[in-house]
């Protein structure tokens, strides 16, 4: 049976190895006789499972004493609320970088939540000439007392990354959600960072969220118990039942990426399967990239069609070539290849392949 590969940005694809594993112990776990699915969260069974999840966790990010990691529900878009709930109180103010779809939405859910006078943001794209690039601030020439500082290293829609480390007065707060463990970060630049679970840690539903012990003694805005960071922390991730088979999955992706070498090893592969597609792009007239090389997406891989009339031509003889959904969001259109810690490099050479047959047969 030929190969398929996913290159959707999320839910996305998962190690091979994990969903074969899942397979062979879905009816029986443990030896127990049951579905992991099936059981108590509070039984030492599935509580050793969380406590290597986290041993392994901080292992492959180097996640110092002083933080605390929490696994709890609503992804992304649920710890866009979670953070300002949890941090701002009554008269608190916070700065927002946006760089992309994921930031401005991160900013409409704060303002929601507070009012326009607390949330404070400023747009870090430049477009010259069509092509987007990140420029950032002189975050110390800001005289404003910011609860923290907000930002989305990389954009999943828009392709943009960006690699600089901030130089913040404020605590920095990251969306990682679509970079979470594809390089190698220091863990005490941040004060929170987050990740929604369906790109490069498991299946949609759960979310990691790696805080500073400091950052709990911020006065806190009502809200429901499930998203308070304290009530985590006090109750272990399991205030309530958690999304169980979410955290199993996660745990094995965590010692799949420790037999695959680490993080450090994952992100050599990364750059290699980045650079490859990327350099494929930039040698050909039939295909553009809209961002500047030093902010390119080594995740999510953005890129439009000289001719934009082929688009429903080349999504349909990639999908018949078993490369799957690589339609770009409806907001920027063109194509996205998501190019995750999960997709192989030989997916990536199958689609750079593919590629460029499909540009030979429709050159004029």
């Amino acid at each position: 049976m030929s190969v398929t590969y996913n290159f959707c940005a999320g839910p996305a694809m998962l190690p091979q190895a994990v969903m074969q594993k899942a397979q062979s112990e879905l009816l029986d776990w443990n030896g127990l006789g049951t579905s992991v699915m099936e059981i108590s969260h509070r039984s030492k069974e599935f509580i050793a499972l969380t406590e290597q999840a986290e041993i392994d966790l901080r292992e492959l990010m180097s996640i110092p004493s002083n933080y605390h990691v929490l696994f709890m529900h609503g992804g992304g878009r649920g710890q866009f609320s979670a953070v300002v709930n949890n941090f701002l109180g009554q008269q608190g103010k916070a700065l927002y970088l946006v760089s992309g779809s994921w930031s401005q939405s991160a900013v409409a859910e704060a303002k929601k939540l507070t009012s326009d006078a607390q949330i404070d943001s400023i747009n870090i794209v430049q477009n010259t000439n069509g092509i987007n690039q990140i420029a950032l601030p002189e975050l110390t020439k800001i005289n404003q007392d910011y609860r923290y500082l907000h930002y989305c290293p990389n954009e999943t829609v828009d392709g943009i990354e960006i690699f600089d480390e901030l130089k913040s007065p404020w605590p920095i707060i990251a969306d990682m959600s679509s970079n979470i463990m594809s390089r190698e970060i220091d863990i005490s630049k941040y004060a929170l960072i987050y990740a929604g679970a369906q790109k490069n840690i498991g299946p949609s539903g759960l979310s990691i969220v790696i805080v500073r012990d400091d950052m709990l003694e911020l006065p806190s805005l009502p809200q429901s118990s499930i998203m308070d960071y304290r009530l985590a922390v006090k109750h272990g991730s399991m205030y309530n039942t958690p999304p169980t088979f979410a955290w199993y999955l996660a745990a094995e992706v965590f010692a799949w990426l420790k037999v695959s070498g680490g993080v450090s090893a994952m992100a050599k592969i990364n750059l290699d399967k980045a650079s490859l597609l990327y350099d494929f792009i930039d040698s050909c007239d039939f295909y553009t990239s809209k961002v500047s090389v030093k902010n390119r997406s080594v995740m999510n891989v953005t890129f439009y069609l000289a001719n934009e009339a082929l688009n429903a031509e080349f999504l349909n003889q990639a999908t018949a070539a078993k490369l799957v959904a690589l339609k770009g969001h409806r907001s920027v259109g063109g194509m996205r290849a998501s190019i995750y810690n999960a997709m192989p490099i030989e997916g990536v050479e199958a689609l750079v392949e593919f590629m460029k047959d499909f540009a030979d047969k429709h050159k004029a």
